[in-house]
């Protein structure tokens, strides 16, 4: 068995693509997976599985949400060793003192992930952006909503990607190194 995460691009963001974190709890016990835990209402999913490519569960977690929740949301899937070099590939610790301002583009597509480089190289204020062997970072010293730079990858990585805070990929890299249990939402009623 290997450990995993599931990041879903766009759930629970606003009104749309709402889904129930038991729900997709559920959803990956029922497809065979064991010790699904969320974080918060976020749609990160650590759980267990049998090992092999990360985007042949991506697709098969990705084609169960849509049937059975009647949710399309692209589904990256990343190991723990994955998640480890993203957090080892940071290099912008020194200047990123609040992670709730330090995005994390994450996708399966190494050509989009090289084409990221080019926000490297561009003047764009005080945002500043890296681009890893595993992830691109920005950090977005007026915070996300400000930041043109997280509109851009946000953009660039629409159909291939997605992105988190590093607080986020923090926790997520917790909970799977340690086996930490998360803050799990509660059933609804």
């Amino acid at each position: 068995m290997a450990r995993f995460v599931a990041l879903f691009r766009g759930i629970n963001v606003g009104k749309a693509k709402r889904v129930a974190m038991v729900d997709l709890r559920e959803l990956l016990e029922s497809l065979g997976y064991s010790g699904a835990r969320t974080l918060l209402n976020s749609g990160n999913v650590v759980f267990d599985g049998p090992a092999g490519p990360s985007a042949k569960h991506a697709q098969r977690i990705q084609a169960a949400v849509a049937k059975k929740l009647g949710v399309d949301a692209l589904v990256i899937v990343k190991t723990d060793k994955d998640v480890a070099a993203i957090v080892t590939g940071n290099k912008l610790g020194a200047i990123a003192k609040d992670p709730s301002r330090l995005l994390v583009a994450i996708t399966n597509d190494d050509k989009v992930l090289a084409s990221l480089k080019r926000f490297a190289t561009t003047e764009r204020g005080s945002d500043v952006v890296q681009v890893g062997k595993h992830a691109a970072y920005a950090w977005c010293a007026n915070g996300l909503l400000e930041s043109k730079v997280g509109v851009a990858l946000l953009k660039d990585l629409s159909q291939t990607g997605t992105t988190r805070n590093w607080a986020t990929v923090e926790k997520l890299h917790a909970m799977m190194q340690c086996g930490d249990k998360p803050r799990i939402m509660p059933p609804r009623k």
